[in-house]
C-alpha cells in the first residue's frame, strides 16, 4: 500500500474564513469523496492532515470535530474507500507547537501510528504550509486550486515547490495518480 496523506478544508472539504465548526459547515467540494474512495481502491493508504485550531480558539469541541470526521468517514465508506486515519493539530498560531503545518509534527504522527514511513509519500494541499510539512519529511507535494490553492499557486517557488503537480481539483489529482501509480 502507498501513502497519500491529504489536508482536508479546502483539498475535501469548502474552507471558510470563519472555520468549519459544525457538521452541517463541513460540506464536501464536488467529486471529493469519490476521488478519495478512487485512491483507496487504487491501493492507495489514505490520511489526512489537518490544522484545526478553531479548538484551540474555543469555536468548536472536540465532539464537533469528531462529528465532521464521522461525516467524512461514512461517506468514504459508502462510496467503497476508506481512510485509515485522520490527524489534526488543535493548537493555534500562538502555541508554537510542533504538530500544526508547516511544521511536520502531524506527518511524524502519521508514521508513528500507521508504521509506514512518510518519505516518497504524496501530500495534496491547497496552501504552501501543507507543502511545506511535507517536503519537510521528503513527501511528493501536490497542490489543488480549490480552497487557498489559487492563490497558493501564485507563491510556488524554490527548487522544492517549483515543480509541484497543480491540478483543479482532487479530483484531477486523483486521475493523475490513478493513472501514474
Amino acid at each position: 500500500m502507498r501513502l497519500l496523506i491529504l489536508d482536508r478544508d479546502g483539498v475535501i472539504n469548502e474552507d471558510s474564513p470563519d472555520y468549519i465548526k459544525s457538521v452541517d459547515e463541513f460540506v464536501f467540494l464536488p467529486g471529493s469523496v469519490q476521488a478519495m474512495a478512487d485512491l483507496s481502491r487504487a491501493g492507495y493508504t489514505l490520511v489526512v492532515a489537518t490544522n484545526q485550531s478553531g479548538l484551540g480558539r474555543g469555536l468548536f469541541d472536540l465532539d464537533d470535530l469528531e462529528a465532521m470526521h464521522e461525516k467524512l468517514n461514512a461517506a468514504v465508506n459508502e462510496a467503497g474507500g476508506e481512510i485509515a486515519g485522520i490527524f489534526y493539530c488543535p493548537h493555534t498560531p500562538d502555541d508554537d507547537c510542533d504538530c500544526r503545518k508547516p511544521k511536520p509534527g502531524l506527518l511524524d504522527a502519521i508514521a508513528d501510528e500507521l508504521g509506514m514511513p512518510v518519505k516518497g509519500a504524496w501530500i495534496i494541499g491547497d496552501s504552501l504550509r501543507d507543502l511545506e510539512a511535507g517536503i519537510a519529511r521528503g513527501c511528493k507535494p501536490i497542490l489543488v486550486r480549490t480552497g487557498k490553492g489559487a492563490a497558493s499557486e501564485k507563491k510556488l517557488a524554490g527548487p522544492a515547490l517549483a515543480q509541484t503537480p497543480v491540478f483543479d481539483d482532487l479530483a484531477a489529482a486523483t486521475a493523475f495518480l490513478v493513472s501514474n501509480p
